[in-house]
């Protein structure tokens, strides 16, 4: 009998110790990742005690520790960055748009930056306006990195171990909820009751259908910690609408890549996209930018957003909840384009 899936905190944490055996080039750096803390959600727990030498806590310096895990990168190591929070990658902004991603090209590719920095993006946990935010958008429109987010139903970690065998800079995005819930991988083609399809690649999208992929009145494109309530839509839109979908968990945010997101409109001819993010400039204004320029036959509506509202998040949770996208938004969403039928 199968035992229960391994949480993705433990799947994490075991990667990382086997990246550290494997390699001797990988260092990590951050703040309290020293244990027997082991960094603020526990990813990094035993490292240092087995790694002394190669695992360093550092000064509240987000701008610096980017400088110096660049340096590193640069010099032939590499460095996983964590940053405690993803709110605080703003505080190292300018050594990513105006080094790290550029330093590749700006040296004729002589050089190389293998750089991971993992860090937690989410609510939904009460933290409040400046350790709640989901801030991936910020990362779409900077050249030369790529943008890897983990979801429950990913292998999470072989993306991390991807990631740091990516001769480019990465910037590895783990949801704070997805931490604590098992890693639900597919077994026999299927999630639960929901079929699934891999694409290729280093960092590979994940298609779920209720149907085997036979029909489908819309199909919803995510990512990360919005995978599970997108899931939860689909199972409400069958058992109380009896209306198929389908969803496209997305790993690779950037560069991007949509041949799982169009193989998928093309069969359901409707698309909603879905984030944690607030709405304006966000991932699903890129999406659907980029399906409309080159599926727009295959659509027969407008493509449907749904995603935080544009303003700050509360601590207090049912504010909090107000404020982010949910189970019920994105079922009235796929009920509006099934309602628009040729």
């Amino acid at each position: 009998m199968t035992g229960q899936p391994k949480r993705c905190v433990q799947i994490l944490n075991e990667a990382l110790h086997a990246i550290f055996a494997a390699r001797e080039d990988v260092v990590l750096l951050g703040e309290d990742v020293l244990d027997p803390y082991g960094g603020a959600f526990k990813v990094t727990q035993g490292l240092s005690d087995a790694y002394p030498d190669r695992v360093l806590t550092t000064p509240i310096s987000e701008a610096s520790l980017f400088g110096v895990a660049a340096g590193m990168a640069l010099r032939g190591q590499r460095p996983i960055l964590e940053i405690m929070f993803g709110d605080f990658v703003t505080l190292g902004f300018d050594q990513v748009v105006n080094g790290i991603s550029k330093f590749a090209e700006m040296y004729d590719d002589q050089v190389t930056v293998p750089l991971v920095v993992r860090t937690p993006m989410g609510g939904r946990r009460g933290y409040g306006p400046t350790h709640s935010q989901s801030l991936e958008k910020l990362l779409l429109g900077v050249p030369g990195i790529t943008v890897v987010a983990a979801s429950e139903c990913h292998d999470v970690g072989a993306l991390l171990t991807r990631a740091v065998e990516d001769d480019r800079p990465v910037f590895f995005i783990e949801n704070k909820l997805m931490y604590g819930r098992p890693n639900r991988r597919p077994v026999d083609g299927h999630v639960d009751e929901l079929a699934v399809r891999e694409s290729g690649g280093a960092y590979p999208a994940l298609t779920f259908s209720a149907t085997d992929f036979d029909e489908g009145s819309a199909t919803i494109v995510t990512y990360g910690g919005m995978l599970p309530i997108a899931l939860e839509a689909v199972t409400d839109l069958v058992l109380e609408h009896e209306v198929f979908c389908e969803v496209v968990a997305l790993s690779q945010l950037v560069p991007v890549e949509l041949g799982a997101v169009l193989e998928s409109v093309a069969r359901t001819g409707a698309l909603v996209t879905a984030e944690e993010g607030t709405l304006t400039g966000g991932f699903g204004a890129e999406i659907a930018a980029r399906v409309q320029e080159v599926a727009w036959s295959d659509l027969r509506a407008p493509v449907r957003r749904i995603a935080a509202r544009d303003g700050i998040i509360p601590s207090a949770r049912p504010l909090e909840d107000a404020m982010l996208p949910s189970v019920d938004e994105l079922v009235g969403a796929v009920l509006s384009l099934e309602s628009v039928r040729s």
